[in-house]
């Protein structure tokens, strides 16, 4: 049996909002000029809306969904949804990115820590670059960071004896995201122009165990997902280890983080 999908918190997600944030406007920042003064934009996998309104910042007349297939993440996003101040338009959608394929065509397919999520995502490339218009963007950035020791650590204890019974299946492996030279090669196949590269951030946390709190709003989630009211236990083992790892100092507690960027332009004829 496939475990079940995770319960998303956006609540426990916007704790560090500042920091997930610059992932997405670094990658915002490279997308080049699109092909349309008023563009259609796609936000797949936009969470909570917090940085999907920044698309607007950057193309004030476009008009910008954002999906996701949390009800939860949505729901949070709702009240963002309506006219832009520079006369676009923002709505919100249910979508799976696993099946999620462009029914129009897109200036801008923008992806920001989503794709680590869906098994075998490359496989979808070729309908997504299919549903940008001549010249549009394919652009995504996803963590790099599953050999760290946050997340090697929780599934290290989630295969312990203690666990594996009930979370052997439940989290995603290190190969859940490519290097960024597979996806450079990969989008190169279908014709695009791409660029990749790779990003370690130093996040300075601040408070009690911030590396827990961290991945209580990521990828700790199928985990809580499937102990429910029995995470607890789970959550003092893995709490000691992370505290081991990621040792507070003076300044704060250092949580390396790295990330991989991908834009890829499709050819304008």
């Amino acid at each position: 049996m496939s475990p079940a999908a995770p319960v998303w918190d956006p609540h426990q997600y916007l704790r560090h909002s500042g920091h997930r944030a610059r992932a997405f406007i670094d990658l915002l920042a490279h997308v080049p000029e699109l092909p349309a003064g008023r563009p259609r934009i796609a936000d797949l996998g936009c969470g909570p809306g917090n940085v999907t309104r920044l698309l607007a910042d950057r193309w004030p007349g476009a008009h910008i969904t954002g999906l996701d297939n949390s009800p939860e993440m949505l729901a949070e996003a709702a009240p963002l949804a309506g006219p832009t101040q520079g006369g676009g338009h923002l709505d919100f959608r249910p979508a799976d990115a696993t099946t999620w394929a462009p029914t129009e065509p897109y200036d801008l397919i923008f992806s920001n820590a989503t794709l680590q999520w869906v098994p075998g995502h490359v496989t979808r490339f070729p309908d997504w670059v299919a549903g940008l218009t001549p010249g549009g963007v394919l652009a995504f950035q996803v963590p790099g960071n599953f050999d760290a020791p946050s997340h090697r650590l929780m599934r290290e204890l989630a295969h312990s004896a203690r666990w594996k019974d009930r979370l052997g299946d439940t989290l995603r492996h290190d190969d859940a995201v490519l290097t960024p030279a597979a996806y450079l090669h990969r989008l190169a196949d279908l014709g695009c122009e791409a660029d990749a590269w790779e990003t370690t951030y130093l996040h300075l946390l601040h408070g009690e165990d911030p590396v827990l709190d961290w991945v209580k709003g990521t990828g700790l989630r199928p985990v809580l997902t499937a102990l429910g009211d029995d995470a607890e236990p789970f959550l003092t083992e893995y709490r000691a280890a992370l505290r081991e790892a990621y040792p507070a100092t003076g300044h704060g507690t250092v949580y390396p983080f790295r990330r991989v960027f991908v834009v890829a332009r499709k050819p304008k004829r």
